[in-house]
């Protein structure tokens, strides 16, 4: 199942290019595929950065339920694990605007 998810998101993004990468000027079409490309891009990083915590909050719930004791370093763990994942959905974010805005393609 992953590799055919794989092999369809790889399908899906080689089309998208295709037509601007063979663009001698720029298409009508260019600046929409852009435009749904970013729009894809931060769906599909949304949708990894909010199952990953999501996961990551079951475990801990699940360690602090199995020793309460510990349950200080399983938060700070946590807090520190979110913000890395969290990070990520930012970076997704500057990448997705800097296609966007700062294209070459357009105009």
């Amino acid at each position: 199942m992953r590799k055919l998810f794989l092999i369809a998101l790889n399908t899906v993004a080689l089309m998208g290019l295709a037509s601007v990468a063979f663009a001698a000027d720029v298409a009508p079409g260019t600046i929409s595929m852009i435009a749904m490309a970013t729009a894809l891009g931060m769906a599909i990083a949304a949708f990894g950065c909010g199952i990953a915590q999501g996961m990551g909050l079951k475990a801990a719930c699940e360690g602090t339920a199995r020793n309460p004791e510990a349950s200080g370093k399983i938060t700070v763990t946590l807090l520190l694990g979110m913000a890395f994942i969290e990070s990520l959905a930012i970076y997704a974010l500057v990448v997705n605007l800097i296609l966007l805005f700062a294209n070459p393609f357009i105009g």
